[in-house]
């Protein structure tokens, strides 16, 4: 294994033992050149998938790519990095012993979000949004009335509320707007 510090050809392994889910093999390796340390995991891989674009174009799987569309999605929402890894090899698993060695985009971001939906409603409306490529508030609002009862603050409206729409107070004093906040 090639050290990601200086490039020497040859690392040792320090410490080799079981991820939490018995799924990889977490080593400790250091460089004998420069004296690094860092970890690498291997992992079972059942077959070579190949991923069949919308555009036609054909690539390898990418479990790494497939990690960090999910930690998109997840982005500042607490959920145990265990479960994100248990779904991550779920779903690479459930793709590799599907019988065939070419699988669709179109699969692999069903069963993101089919997970997701299970994990995080926040990331699973996140990564619909732009795997679905939504374009304006009413692509939103069918995906949350997908999720059903399960979202807190979901209160019916009264019949008579529903029916006719609310008319505008002539002596009401406009709202200010906040500014937008900044993303770092």
């Amino acid at each position: 294994m090639r050290c990601p510090f200086c490039g020497g050809p040859d690392t040792q392994v320090k410490d080799s033992r079981p991820s939490e889910d018995s799924s990889a093999i977490r080593r400790r390796r250091v460089c004998p050149d420069c004296g690094g340390r860092f970890t690498t995991f291997e992992r079972v891989q059942l077959r070579e998938l190949v991923v069949l674009k919308r555009s036609g174009k054909r690539v390898p799987f990418d479990r790494d790519k497939l990690q960090r569309s999910i930690d998109v999605a997840l982005r500042k929402r607490t959920v145990d990095p265990e479960r994100v890894e248990r779904l991550v090899s779920g779903i690479t698993r459930r793709l590799e012993s599907g019988g065939e060695g070419e699988v669709t985009s179109e699969a692999i971001g069903e069963a993101v979000m089919e997970g997701l939906k299970g994990l995080d409603d926040v990331a699973y409306v996140r990564f619909a949004s732009v795997y679905k490529n939504f374009r304006e508030a009413q692509d939103f609002q069918d995906l949350l009335g997908t999720l059903g009862g399960r979202l807190e603050g979901d209160v019916p409206l009264p019949d008579d509320e529903q029916a006719a729409p609310a008319q505008p107070d002539e002596e009401a004093v406009p709202r200010r707007r906040r500014p937008a906040r900044k993303s770092m």
